[in-house]
């Protein structure tokens, strides 16, 4: 029997972006998403995974893991039509076995096995399951069946090996979905056995064991193996219960963030785990794939700290690696970003791999990137296991569900300018009257949370991060939630400081010159260089001002962020250039006759030349360590 997990999540479409985040999704859309077949050969007409002879591995599969999910949460048919063709395509390929898809590997990857492999069927079964959520297609359940089947059959003939091996819990989700809808032993079976060669990743985050920048290949330090393996000992806790994987998921996380920990809520990766130099990168596969992580660790385990980490990623990191217009992308970003150009870094990866283009370094990204803002959106909101409600994220949105032991029809709209702005308003509109429980999450960044209903004050606990409401709901009611959002100091590496208000990171924006490098029919290479100067340090004892504005439609970029913060600074003459990159930032920064210069910061996804990491400058102040 499977453990109970905290939460559910909610089928796909029963939740609806509003406000900034539909924009971002209706960007994405107009952009690289909605485009990408039409100008990228890789997922194109020639794809192994519409019938084709080209790239037949992970890029198809990638690509509709992310352009299925915005084709629902828009109720985009043109998009809906682009991803049946693949849905379409994998259930006709379906052989007598059950095995299905191409018939052969065609990569350009050289690390794989061309003759057997799983991991990209592990993405397809991802895209299934989101599929028969979304639609309610009725051979979707009778497919997956068929294929686990042969699975079982071969698996320990043919076990995980290489990317499949690290990444075996995205088999374990789909193993785990069919089997709490068929109740099917022999799945369970399966599920023991997949469990059993995947990596051991619950052993290795429960006593990490990298606790440096690591300069050699190994399976289990690679960036985007690492923001999946995370969620591995919770899809074992809810296979076996056992609190030792809860231990590894908290214990994994607080290493990570202890030894290649930076500002944006990340880990290093350029590509392996790199240490918490804020010039060292990260792949935005890993951001994607750590968003995701952290929405199953919510499900399964419930704590309201994987909401925190989930927004800090998603409103930080994920924005700042894509171009305002979603035309073009990094492999890698930097925290401390001041030029953004071919050239030889101290990574493994290629001197392109931070230019914003198709594909730099490598089109891994090109293909995964687009999961990110849908998938957030389609968990903002669970169901708890009292078919109460949960409240994971606050961006705009509309759930549409069913409350209660009586299942009662309730839609539920959240608006708000969160996380730029404080306040979020959350307006019921139930069939009738129901009780049920609300849990709402209570950020760890927030001291002072105020909520109300009708205008009164409720009384609340925090428990496992969130505010749990029991009561009589009435259609109609209207709750107000009141998030004070307080600047902090957060002391890291080298006594450098990050400044954060709420869930956002705020940043020196560096005035952006892009110059083409590149030029294709629509989605073009850009190399950035700075027309400003970066070398600012921040005054130890700065006030701290805040500034807001009004919305746009795209407030991720710096001369239309919504809020920004005012501080005081000084350039620093000495903080030298190191590796094409921001070398360390001073330690005993020489600011001599230099004035105290007023700052305006924005939002880290806001800015892609950007100081996020500033040196102190005069008596240190204490400030938060993370």
């Amino acid at each position: 029997m499977l453990h109970e997990t905290a939460f559910n999540s909610l089928p796909l479409g029963a939740i609806k972006p509003g406000g900034w985040l539909k924009d971002q999704l209706e960007i994405q859309a107009s952009g690289f998403t909605g485009c990408l077949e039409e100008h990228w050969k890789d997922v194109g007409d020639d794809n192994g995974w519409l019938g084709g002879h080209g790239e037949s591995w992970e890029r198809g599969p990638y690509y509709v893991d992310g352009l299925l999910p915005l084709a629902y949460l828009l109720e985009d048919e043109a998009l809906i039509g682009k991803a049946n063709r693949w849905i379409e395509w994998s259930l006709a390929s379906q052989r007598e076995n059950g095995m299905f898809g191409p018939e052969r590997i065609t990569s350009v990857n050289q690390d794989i096995d061309k003759e057997q492999d799983w991991w990209h069927y592990m993405i397809m079964l991802k895209v299934m399951m989101q599929h028969e959520e979304a639609t309610g297609d009725e051979r979707i359940i009778p497919f997956l069946t068929k294929f686990f089947t042969y699975v079982h059959s071969v698996i320990e003939e043919q076990p995980l090996r290489g990317w499949a091996k690290a990444r075996g819990a995205e088999m374990l989700l789909c193993i785990v979905w069919l089997y709490r809808r068929t109740k099917q032993p022999v799945l369970l079976e399966l599920a023991d056995i997949v469990a059993g060669q995947t990596t051991d990743w619950s052993d290795i985050f429960h006593d990490f064991p990298f606790w440096r920048k690591v300069e050699e290949w190994d399976w289990t330090t690679h960036v985007v193996n690492v923001a999946i393996g995370i969620k591995t000992p919770g899809v074992l806790f809810e296979l076996n219960g056992s609190p030792m994987e809860r231990e590894s998921v908290h214990r994994g996380i607080d290493s990570l963030m202890t030894y290649h920990g930076q500002a944006h809520g990340m880990f290093s990766g350029d590509e392996w785990l790199s240490g918490t130099h804020p010039s060292q990168g990260v792949e935005l596969c890993a951001v994607v794939e750590y968003m995701f992580s952290m929405e199953q660790l919510t499900r399964i385990l419930g704590e309201g700290r994987f909401g925190d980490i989930l927004e800090k990623v998603a409103f930080n990191a994920l924005p700042a690696a894509i171009s305002p217009d979603w035309t073009s992308h990094q492999y890698d970003q930097q925290v401390n970003q001041i030029i953004c150009n071919v050239a030889p870094r101290a990574w493994s990866n290629g001197p392109d791999a931070n230019v914003f283009g198709l594909e730099p370094n490598f089109g891994c990204c090109t293909a995964n990137m687009h999961q990110g803002w849908p998938k957030l959106a389609a968990h903002l909101w669970m169901k708890d296991q009292e078919e109460g409600l949960v409240a994971v994220s606050y961006a705009p949105c509309t759930v549409m569900t069913t409350v209660g032991r009586h299942d009662v029809a309730a839609v539920i709209e959240v608006t708000g300018e969160y996380p730029f702005k404080d306040r979020i308003r959350i307006h019921m509109s139930l069939e009738r009257a129901e009780s049920f429980p609300l849990s709402l999450r209570i950020p760890a960044w927030c001291d002072d949370p105020v909520i109300t209903l009708n205008g009164r004050e409720l009384p609340f606990q925090v428990e496992s991060g969130y505010a749990r409401i029991v009561q009589h709901w009435q259609n109609g009611d209207r709750l107000e939630l009141h998030l004070p959002m307080e600047v902090r100091l957060v002391s890291r590496n080298m006594y450098a400081t990050s400044i954060e208000r709420g869930p956002l990171v705020y940043v020196l924006p560096v005035k952006e010159n892009w110059q083409m490098i590149r030029q294709r029919d629509m989605f073009h290479d850009w190399e950035l260089y700075p027309a400003s100067p970066w070398k600012y340090g921040l005054l130890a004892d700065t006030p701290f001002e805040i500034i807001e504005q009004d919305m746009v439609r795209q407030p991720f970029q710096a001369q239309d962020a919504p809020v920004r913060v005012k501080v005081r600074g000084q350039l620093i003459r000495d903080w030298k250039m190191e590796g094409n990159n921001a070398g360390n930032p001073p330690l005993h920064p020489d600011t001599d006759g230099q004035p105290i210069t007023e700052l305006e910061l924005v939002p880290y996804g806001s800015a892609r030349l950007r100081i996020g990491e500033f040196p102190l400058i005069g008596e240190r102040r204490r400030a938060d360590k993370r």
